[in-house]
C-alpha cells in the first residue's frame, strides 16, 4: 500500500518516457551547380568538339515523385576542331524522378542561343564561305545524377540539340552532346 501511495505521490521512481519527435521543415527549393566536361558531335561534316559544360539547377518542391526545376547551362568549346565549334547558353525546365535510392534520372528541355565558328578559310556552302552563324538551340535530353555523398554527386547526361541559322541545305544541324561531370548540392540529401 506504501508502493501505491509513493507512485500515486509522484514520490516514486518516474517511469521513461519516449521523447515525441516533431516533424521537421523541408527546405522548399534546392539549388545545385555543376561543372562537366562533354563531347560534342555537331552534325556539320564531321566535325567534333570536345566542351566545358558548367551550369545550374533550381528544384522546387516534389509532387507525386517528380521534383520541378529549373535548370541553365553554357557549353564552350576547349578544343575547337578542324569544321566548327559550337558555344551556346540554354535555359528551361528539368524534371527529376524522386527514386529510393542513390541514382536520379531526369528528362529536360532547354532553350537558347548559340555561336557556331568556322575556324581557317571559313565553311564553303553554296558559293559563300561562312565564318560565323548565330541563332536558336532547341535541346531535349535525359540523364541521371549518382549520389557520391550527401552533397557531391557524379552527373551523366545526353543532349539532342537542333540549332538553327546553319550553312546546310535545311538552315539547321543537329547536334549531340554526351556530358560527365560532378554536381555540388546546397543542402544535403539523406543518403539510403
Amino acid at each position: 500500500m506504501t508502493l501505491a501511495l509513493l507512485l500515486a505521490t509522484g514520490l516514486g521512481p518516474r517511469i521513461a518516457t519516449a521523447q515525441q519527435a516533431t516533424p521537421t521543415a523541408s527546405r522548399p527549393m534546392d539549388l545545385s551547380l555543376f561543372g562537366a566536361v562533354s563531347g560534342v558531335n555537331t552534325g556539320l561534316s564531321g566535325g567534333r568538339n570536345a566542351s566545358l559544360t558548367i551550369g545550374g539547377d533550381l528544384g522546387f518542391a516534389p509532387f507525386l515523385g517528380l521534383q520541378p526545376a529549373l535548370e541553365v547551362r553554357a557549353t564552350l568549346p576547349l578544343d575547337k576542331g578542324v569544321i566548327d565549334s559550337q558555344k551556346d547558353l540554354l535555359g528551361g525546365l528539368r524534371v527529376n524522378f524522386l527514386l529510393a535510392h542513390r541514382i536520379h534520372p531526369y528528362g529536360d528541355f532547354l532553350y537558347g542561343r548559340g555561336q557556331v565558328n568556322y575556324p581557317g578559310a571559313g565553311y564553303l556552302y553554296n558559293d559563300f564561305y561562312y565564318f560565323q552563324s548565330v541563332g536558336n538551340v532547341l535541346s531535349p535530353g535525359a540523364g541521371f545524377d549518382y549520389d557520391l555523398g550527401s552533397h557531391l554527386a557524379l552527373k551523366v547526361d545526353a543532349q539532342f540539340q537542333r540549332w538553327g541559322s546553319a550553312p546546310t541545305s535545311s538552315g539547321t544541324i543537329n547536334t549531340t552532346v554526351g556530358t560527365v561531370g560532378v554536381v555540388y548540392r546546397f543542402g544535403s540529401r539523406t543518403l539510403p
